[in-house]
């Protein structure tokens, strides 16, 4: 791999957002119906959504219950997917294959390990919770990496033989 072509921010977001489509989501309505509703007081989402829709101020006064043991167990279910996916498909979820993109050792530029993959998975907390800038990293690095890629020490990369010719 001579030429190693970083993806960039808007390429990521996109790939993002399709894995939002495409895994979280159908996890989410499964876990939601094994729980039986008991994760999500869904009744009192569509309260607030009506209340918000009329112009009631206080649409958000009341947030719906959530149970911490299916939120856990949703959050888990995605970490186990998306490592399945990592291991199988060489670093990629549906959304980075679709974009033809895929995660990698920063050093080597080879394979994830599973620790790499768990930490990445991790370090999405911090890149988040300081106002989204981890994220942000993206668009002004030259390597294009987040901070949840600098702390597990991966990169995000085109694959091989899709590689743009510069």
């Amino acid at each position: 791999m001579n030429n190693i072509h970083y993806a960039g921010f808007w390429l990521r977001f996109l790939a993002s957002f399709l894995d939002t489509l495409f895994l979280a989501l159908p996890i989410g309505v499964f876990v939601y119906f094994l729980s039986d509703g008991k994760w999500f007081d869904f009744s009192q989402f569509q309260q607030n959504i009506q209340m918000a829709m009329s112009g009631n101020v206080h649409a958000l006064d009341s947030q719906p219950r959530t149970s911490f043991t299916w939120e856990l167990i949703f959050e888990i279910s995605i970490l186990v997917v998306t490592i399945l996916f990592w291991n199988n498909w060489k670093g990629a979820t549906p959304g980075k294959k679709f974009v033809h993109v895929k995660i990698v050792d920063a050093r080597t530029f080879q394979d994830i390990s599973n620790k790499q993959a768990i930490t990445r998975s991790l370090a999405y907390i911090p890149s988040l919770l300081l106002f989204g800038i981890g994220f942000l990293m993206i668009a002004f690095r030259k390597d294009k990496r987040g901070l949840h890629d600098l702390i597990a020490g991966t990169a995000v990369i085109y694959d091989e033989e899709t590689t743009p010719h510069s």
